[in-house]
């Protein structure tokens, strides 16, 4: 595999590379099989289909669960997919630092949030700034740098009852942490960037771009950040930081880069999948009786309905919805379609998951290359295993200017 280099020029050029892909790609990606049956590309590439619509479902969960099988075995029908494992390719980041501090220290810490923040910690290095922890819950990650680095921290986080259980935490720990009630994407903010090192373990969308563009705004020297969920904030349109793309992504584009579900338990993918029949079986129904073919969306649903059955399901969605029914609905009729349509759609949808790392690398490179047209210096890598979490880039920057 090929190893990028890592200068300025270089990485806009490895952004550029993506932003031709992912535009020359875009109807292999953009169309969504859960909306319309057959996407275009079914036409154009018809074998394609058929042997994504043959896949077992032992091969569906290969594929889903190790996303570095798929492209190989996608390449054969697309040979334009051939660049995308070089250009999505990251390596993990050096200075890997054990972190030695007893366990009592983690008392409650969910076990996978210890993982990725003692593995944020080892990678991160020297700390000798005055940490300044962004939306940082019950502040797990600054309490962990202050404790090991010895330095005071505030953490910023606008839910008072995190903030107050992160309170008791920290006196606990005996670490100098200080805890402000903050929306910080208000203009006002009770600390000021400058001189401090600021970190921010998956803080959503508009909550990372917004410490990037105040660390650069307050020149703050330090800046250690595990983007994530970067939909969340975003009005219709993505607005990039560089100037020189020319992808233009959208709210939904932004929510594929993070569909993975690596850390998903059994029940968990049970309960997506069952959801997603009863949905597209409601969806037929509703076609069915208004005689439109037209995708229309639904307002989020409850999970309990899901412990219903198929048919209050129904009905709950049909009364919240305004919908008339008629009282000789054949329900087994609609729930079957459910499921034979989620069996397709979750094939179908593994052309568009091919491109999630490519989406989410060009939202980071994007971020990293006005980094350092602001003048500074960044590392960027991944700090953990993706079995971890799927979120596990860091961009690390360093002013120089």
């Amino acid at each position: 595999m090929i190893e990028f280099p890592t200068t300025p020029s270089d990485r806009q050029h490895r952004l550029q590379l993506l932003d031709q892909l992912l535009q020359q790609s875009e109807l292999l990606w953009r169309p969504q099989p859960f909306k319309e049956p057959r996407p275009e590309w079914c036409r154009k590439y018809p074998e394609l289909s058929a042997a994504l619509l043959q896949l077992t479902d032992a091969e569906l969960e290969r594929f889903d669960r190790t996303p570095d099988s798929l492209l190989p075995w996608l390449s054969r029908y697309l040979p334009q997919l051939d660049l995308l494992p070089q250009l999505t390719s990251l390596a993990e980041l050096p200075d890997k630092r054990p972190v030695t501090v007893e366990n009592r220290f983690f008392d409650a810490m969910p076990g996978r949030k210890r993982a990725q923040v003692e593995a944020f910690t080892g990678t991160l290095g020297e700390v000798s700034r005055p940490l300044l922890e962004w939306c940082g819950g019950k502040g797990f990650l600054g309490r962990l740098l202050g404790f090991v680095w010895q330095q005071p921290v505030t953490t910023l986080e606008w839910d008072a009852a995190l903030c107050r259980a992160g309170e008791k935490l920290s006196q606990r720990g005996r670490v100098e942490q200080k805890f402000y009630i903050q929306d910080v994407l208000q203009s006002e903010l009770p600390v000021i960037l400058t001189n401090k090192h600021a970190v921010a373990l998956h803080a959503c969308g508009g909550l990372h771009r917004q410490l990037i563009r105040r660390g650069v705004s307050e020149r703050t020297e330090m800046l250690d950040i595990a983007p994530c969920c970067y939909a969340v904030g975003v009005p219709d349109n993505y607005q990039p930081f560089c100037d020189f793309t020319q992808l233009k992504l959208r709210r939904d584009d932004l929510r594929l880069a993070v569909t993975e579900t690596v850390t998903a338990g059994r029940s968990e993918i049970r309960q997506r999948d069952t959801e997603m029949a009863w949905k597209l079986g409601f969806n037929r129904l509703r076609s069915a009786l208004s005689g439109s073919i037209e995708y229309q969306p639904l307002k989020p649903i409850p999970k309990a309905w899901l412990k219903l059955g198929f048919t209050q399901y129904c009905l709950n969605l049909a009364n919240r919805e305004g919908l008339e029914l008629p009282v000789d609905i054949d329900w087994q009729m609609y729930q079957e379609y459910g499921l034979m349509r989620q069996r397709e759609v979750m094939r179908l949808l593994l052309v568009r998951h091919a491109f999630r790392r490519a989406i989410e690398l060009w939202l980071v490179l994007d971020m990293v290359c006005w980094l350092e047209q602001q003048g500074y210096r960044v590392r960027l890598g991944t700090f953990c295993a993706r079995e971890l979490t799927p979120r596990n880039i860091m961009i690390s920057a360093r002013r120089e200017l």
